[in-house]
């Protein structure tokens, strides 16, 4: 291949030369010039067929064989612009759907996490068997951090808050609010991460209450101390105390809290280390195998005081198991992923399918060009190869657009999303992706070109010759085949993503319970040394609230823990204080609010009293019960004036207001038992320990729009404490929408994917037609002259692809019954065999297929019976 090789202008030259030699002999022997020349060339043998062999031998037949099929190929596409540019696009839509998504799947399943020996880090999973039987990650209190820190000698363990929190960082002369992760001694060591200034954390700034110790993010440092290169040993303002920075992390580096800045956890068996509040990672040391692990963990957590796995659960037993870390962290989106990625797999093959179509016709307008070329002496193996090669070409070329599309759907993807709502920090179109599409390329070019070119081994020589006809009732029943499967596979898509927009629509119009319209909220960080002192928190409410109800328009002004829609504190171990139901146990969702907060959200107080200025901290405790607690706990009777914990009497019953779920998680939204208790009545320690997880919020409610109101209530939250930003500011609807979006992004990227497989299926059911409508011309014009109605005329040419789709409905229809079995645990609401969505598709299916069918049998109403029966 890297020699020089002759040029054949040269080797006939050479001949030419041997064969002048020759000629001159036999002169000089006495014949004439003519009779020479004559006898040199019989002696030399035929020179065309020593120029092949020479030609031949110096050359790689196949690839003058593959360049001239690929020239040839090019030029057939480039005569037949309208189907190549049809193929490219829908390849280019298919494969790019399919390259975003996988993208995704690369991301969370299939790419390694970016830490040192991935494959030696987990996480601890609780398996129960029994009654109830799971196999879920566990999440760790105080006493089983202890237990599994000082007798697992095989792991390398760390704990941190199950996510980030809000806090206020003093910055130079400006106060920001950043996120903080709060971690373990040791965390960033099972990372394998090491800062690149300072150092990581000591187990004694671990210990409860050990010294204030902060690790920066390279971001953070960069754009908040402009990169000071003597930050480390300095110290911060940070939740209003000092800090000190001992250490700044690499750039890019990614850890499962991506927070701002982290600061040590410092677990106890108090505060929150008394309930399972504390994520675990762990790294398996050298010469330890994960069986040794997962044996000493059990018998570690086998001396814990309280197994309360085991509660209301007789007879199950409990053991404990690692997992690799990166199916810990993406279980959650695991299930969702996966399953758009078969919906892109349908979306693909409906794809193929159509292009087979198309291809297929195309194969059989080109009969006559196939049949001439056999008769000049091809085979039907070339015959093959050129389809392939064509089919390759589009490939390819789809395959290329199609990684652009799904390089611009994988970004507007991420802009969708949440921030924090994917568990890696990136997702790259790196290799793997690539090798996906081109993979993906190549198999769609042997699904789709796979029967049209296997079609053209069948073409009879003699026949396709003598006649014009171009297809036969074979390639019709092939085409209607492939179109009854895209249907099919459409339906499936189309049933699916009507479930979806059914639970979405469920979910968005439940009663909230109160009245959204008119509210503005705003979250402010109270982490903060300043606000653990219950006065100086009770002053910044009343002066902030009381500031706000001065804006011009605002009616109400309130503040409290959490809001509707939101997830909230959940309280366990209350007890019934009185009655015949006296120490009965209670669980319930807990809400620390203003007196206004009713009031703000016009929640209606069922019976009883709302909370006034006088309930204050030296004043009889009250709470107040929504309709689900005093259902639950007290059964029907009158609720008021009962006690809760023998000191806390409720002294009202409020309605229900639609909530994220926290104690019994079955739905998105829910109603559940909730406890509102005053402001003023909570104490420093419920204080200093809520803030930290929960981000309290202030709320006003205006008569109209107001100018410039979120400015307006900053300035009145400053004019309590001038060092107090809020983090953000919502409406009640960002706070529905927040709770939802997972579910609006499942119906969002599902409803597309339907959208786009409707689309190919219509396509295909269209071309079918209109290549029906092109080849029976003919017998139309002269149905038409015999005196056939148009109307007649345009049935009987529609009937193949309105059977091919009536068929393909049936087929997913039937595939819907078991395949949507499969969302049973993502559907609220509504069933699974939702009458309403099954008619909805059939009727959106028919509609689609009288549009498709009916746009191209049209044509018919052009056809001249006189010009065909001239023509015949």
């Amino acid at each position: 291949m890297l020699r020089r090789k002759r040029k054949p202008s040269d080797f006939s030259a050479e001949i030419e030369a041997h064969l002048g030699h020759e000629t001159e002999r036999l002169r000089e022997q006495g014949l004439s010039e003519q009779e020479a020349r004559a006898a040199a060339r019989r002696s030399f043998g035929n020179v065309m067929k020593v120029e092949e062999r020479s030609y031949e031998s110096g050359r790689w037949l196949w690839w003058d064989h593959l360049r001239q099929d690929l020239r040839f190929g090019l030029r057939m596409l480039a005569r037949n612009s309208g189907f190549t540019v049809t193929v490219v696009l829908t390849l280019a839509l298919s494969i790019g759907a399919n390259t975003a998504i996988f993208s995704l799947v690369n991301a969370l399943i299939l790419k390694s996490l970016p830490y040192s020996h991935p494959d030696r880090m987990s996480t601890i999973y609780t398996r129960i068997t029994g009654s109830r039987p799971s196999d879920e990650r566990h999440k760790l209190n105080g006493e089983q951090w202890e237990l599994l820190r000082d007798n697992v000698p095989s792991l390398i363990p760390a704990v941190s808050s199950p996510r980030t929190s809000g806090v206020n960082l003093q910055a130079g002369s400006r106060v920001e609010y950043v996120l903080a992760g709060r971690i373990s001694a040791h965390f960033l060591d099972v990372l394998a991460i090491q800062p690149v200034l300072g150092r990581n954390f000591l187990e004694d700034e671990d210990r409860p209450h050990g010294p204030k110790a902060a690790i920066l993010s390279y971001s953070l440092w960069r754009n908040a101390f402009v990169a000071n290169p003597k930050i480390v040993g300095q110290a911060v303002s940070l939740k209003g105390e000092p800090y000190e920075v001992i250490g700044v992390l690499p750039e890019g580096a990614t850890t499962p809290l991506n927070a701002d800045l982290y600061v040590a956890l410092q677990p106890g068996r108090g505060g929150e280390g008394g309930g399972t509040n504390f994520e675990c990672i762990t790294r398996l040391r050298d010469g330890a195998t994960w069986l040794e692990a997962d044996a000493e963990i059990n018998r570690a957590w086998q001396m814990r005081n309280q197994r309360y796995e085991l509660e209301n659960n007789p007879g199950a037993q409990v053991t404990y198991h690692s997992v690799p870390l990166q199916r810990g962290e993406t279980a959650r989106l695991r299930p969702q992923v996966l399953t758009l990625m078969l919906a892109a797999g349908f979306i693909l093959l409906i794809a193929c399918a159509n292009l087979a179509g198309l291809t297929l016709v195309r194969v059989m307008r080109r009969t006559s060009e196939v049949a001439t070329r056999l008769s000049l002496g091809a085979s039907r193996w070339q015959i093959q190869k050129q389809f392939w090669i064509e089919n390759l070409l589009l490939a390819l070329v789809g395959g290329v657009v199609g990684l652009g599309v799904g390089f611009a759907a994988l970004r507007g993807l991420l802009l969708l999303l949440p921030e924090h709502f994917l568990p890696v920090a990136r997702v790259p179109l790196d290799g793997r992706v690539l090798g996906f599409a081109l993979t993906v390329s190549l198999l769609t070019s042997v699904l789709f070109g796979m029967l049209p070119a296997l079609a053209s081994r069948n073409v009879d020589l003699r026949s396709s010759m003598a006649s014009r006809a171009v297809a036969g009732g074979g390639s019709l029943r092939l085409r209607q085949g492939l179109i009854a499967g895209e249907v099919a596979l459409t339906v499936v898509l189309l049933a699916a993503s009507g479930l979806l927009i059914r639970t979405l629509v469920h979910l968005e119009t439940l009663p909230p319970g109160f009245n959204p319209n008119g509210v503005m909220t705003a979250k402010a960080s109270l982490d903060d040394v300043r606000f653990h002192d219950p006065a100086a928190f009770r002053k910044l409410l009343v002066e902030s609230t009381a500031a706000m109800r001065q804006i011009l328009g605002v009616q109400q002004a309130a503040a409290g823990l959490s809001l509707p829609y939101e997830r909230t504190l959940i309280t366990g171990g209350l007890a019934i204080g009185d009655g015949r139901e006296a120490g009965q146990k209670a669980m319930a969702d807990e809400v620390y609010i203003t007196p206004d907060y009713f009031a703000a959200l016009q929640i209606p107080i069922l019976a009883g009293r709302s909370f006034s200025e006088a309930d204050g901290p030296d004043t009889q405790r009250v709470a107040i019960v929504n309709q689900v607690f005093a259902r639950k706990f007290f059964h029907g009777a009158n609720a008021v004036g009962r006690y809760l914990d023998k000191d806390t009497m409720i002294v009202g019953i409020a309605g229900n207001v639609a909530m994220a779920p926290g104690i019994d998680p079955v739905a998105p939204l829910t109603n559940e038992e909730t406890m509102y208790v005053p402001a003023a009545q909570i104490e420093a320690r419920q204080l200093s320990l809520l803030h930290v997880w929960f981000q309290p919020s202030w709320i006003v409610r205006a008569s109209g729009p107001v100018d410039g109101l979120t400015a307006q209530m900053q300035r009145a939250l400053a004019s309590a404490d001038a060092n107090l930003p809020f983090s953000g500011f919502y409406s009640m609807r960002d706070l529905l929408a927040k709770t939802l979006v997972t579910q609006r992004l499942e119906v969002a990227l599902l409803s597309a994917m339907t959208a786009l497989a409707l689309l190919l299926s219509a396509v295909g059911i269209f071309a079918l037609i209109a290549n029906i409508v092109a080849q029976k011309t003919r017998e139309i014009g002269i149905r038409l002259a015999l005196g056939s109605s148009i109307r007649q005329a345009m049935m009987h040419i529609g009937a193949p692809g309105v059977r091919a789709s009536a068929l393909g409905l049936i087929v997913g229809l039937i595939l819907c019954a078991g395949v949507l079995r499969a969302m049973h645990s993502v559907l609220y609401g509504i069933g699974v065999y939702d009458a309403p969505t099954l008619a909805s598709v059939v009727l959106a299916l028919g509609l689609v297929t009288l549009l498709a069918t009916t746009l191209p049998t049209l044509r018919i109403a052009r056809i001249d019976p006189a010009k065909t029966l001239r023509e015949e």
